[in-house]
């Protein structure tokens, strides 16, 4: 497969398939990035820069919508993730960087049942408690592979944790590591809950809830 070449953004983050990402461009080579893409109706790519590293394995986005022109040149834009890809090599014939890239693609797996249904069911369980951030797209609950990629998007997943998401070539590995995160973050929601509702009352959380905060709070060994 022939590499394709694409804009390349880096960023303090990381993208997903299907996830929303609003953006503030101001850098002049970022707004002659986004105004050719705009203008060829072309996706552009995001890599993770961790403060050290560009990862190499990022994701295309598109805008689609901009929600604000300024008159001197910046943009507010909202995109959205597309494909995964791997970064090949960069090149620099234009004032904003580029990368020859090639598509990363899913190894045939069927995923798991039990995975998939607890997935969608502790998904909704967020979305009923309002966890959900504007960084999620409306998810297709009946779509493993993309509901394998909606789950890191949501709030409580660190960028460390959705790099690898994105880097897994496996809808069923996926979810399977996703219903274990997502766990954690439901009982931290409801804990949470918990602690707000009896601050309303006496004031005195319980030992226990707390213990359980602070322990979904621990960053994840490894």
């Amino acid at each position: 497969m022939a590499a394709k070449r694409i804009p390349l953004f880096p960023l303090g983050l990381v993208m997903l398939p299907g996830m929303l990402l609003p953006l503030h461009i101001f850098e002049e080579r970022y707004k002659q990035m986004i105004s050719d893409c705009l203008s060829e109706n072309t996706p552009f790519g995001i890599v993770w820069f961790d403060g050290q590293t560009i990862h190499p394995v990022g994701c295309t986005a598109r805008v689609i919508q901009v929600l604000h022109r300024y008159e001197d040149g910046r943009m507010d834009i909202l995109t959205r993730g597309e494909k995964r890809f791997y970064t090949e090599g960069m090149a620099e014939e234009k004032p904003y960087m580029e990368a020859d890239v090639l598509f990363i693609e899913d190894a045939e797996s069927a995923p798991d049942p039990g995975a998939f249904s607890r997935a969608r069911a502790l998904l909704v369980k967020l979305q009923h408690a309002g966890h959900l951030t504007e960084e999620v797209d409306e998810p297709d609950l009946s779509d493993p592979q993309r509901l394998s990629f909606a789950v890191p998007a949501i709030e409580g997943f660190t960028h460390a944790e959705r790099q690898r998401f994105l880097e897994m070539t496996s809808s069923a590995e996926r979810l399977q590591k996703g219903v274990e995160v997502l766990i954690r973050i439901v009982e931290r929601v409801q804990v949470t809950r918990q602690i707000q509702k009896i601050i309303g009352g006496n004031g005195h959380p319980p030992k226990d809830a707390l213990q359980k905060l602070s322990a979904g709070n621990e960053p994840e060994k490894g």
